[in-house]
């Protein structure tokens, strides 16, 4: 194989990726569905290969189980992996605050402020999809503030497992109580005060967990 060929073919692997966790993300592929890979390739207009690869990448990041003769089948987390998530998310956005918050700038602000808007008109129009994406972006930009490259790699890791529950809770969920626990972390960063970010990030994550809990126990997920 030459290394034009194989560039491209990653770069598809790459961009079925992004397809297969946005179909995730939505509910499209929901958890312990099965995705076909001849299925997927017909969708996307290519061969199985790059289909193969991009399910192997999903599984390194725990959101597929990939059995032999059995093919691909969407995860569903379990409630101790789903709390143990936002307990290291805690963590890695505490850090983040800590070391972004004396970097902020008035843009930073402006952008997160923005993004906050967002979330909650988000809530307003009841869609539920994009208030989970700009929750997402809003976490993100935090910690993109930190110029720590590994923090938010590592962040991104999570991401996934942790956006899971969306998906399975979708339904029950309420968004304005989920959209409710975002003016504390904004009217901290508009103080500037690196300190109480990090406590409005962890009681933002706490109060969060509770519900997950609850909720997936009304759902009878496993432990």
């Amino acid at each position: 194989m030459t290394d034009e060929a194989t560039i491209t073919r990653n770069v598809l692997a790459d961009q079925v990726h992004d397809y297969l966790l946005q179909g995730i993300f939505s509910g499209r592929f929901p958890p312990d569905s099965r995705i076909v890979e001849t299925r997927v390739a017909r969708e996307l207009g290519t061969s199985q290969a790059p289909v193969r690869e991009a399910l192997r990448a999903l599984e390194v990041l725990g959101v597929v189980d990939i059995e032999p003769f059995k093919g691909a089948r969407v995860r569903s987390p379990s409630s101790t992996e789903l709390i143990e998530a936002y307990a290291v998310r805690t963590a890695l956005e505490s850090l983040g605050a800590r070391l972004g918050v004396p970097r902020m700038t008035d843009a930073d602000l402006v952008e997160i402020t923005e993004l906050h808007d967002a979330l909650q008109a988000a809530v307003a129009t009841g869609d539920r999809h994009m208030l989970a994406e700009r929750d997402a972006e809003f976490h993100a930009r935090i910690l993109a503030m930190s110029g720590n490259a590994m923090l938010a790699r590592v962040w991104r890791s999570l991401e996934p497992v942790s956006r899971t529950y969306l998906t399975l809770l979708a339904p029950n969920a309420d968004p304005t109580w989920t959209a409710g626990l975002h003016p504390p972390i904004v009217r901290a960063l508009q103080a500037r005060d690196a300190t109480a970010v990090q406590v409005a990030l962890a009681r933002h994550f706490e109060d969060a967990s509770r519900q997950l809990l609850s909720a997936l126990r009304n759902l009878g997920a496993k432990d």
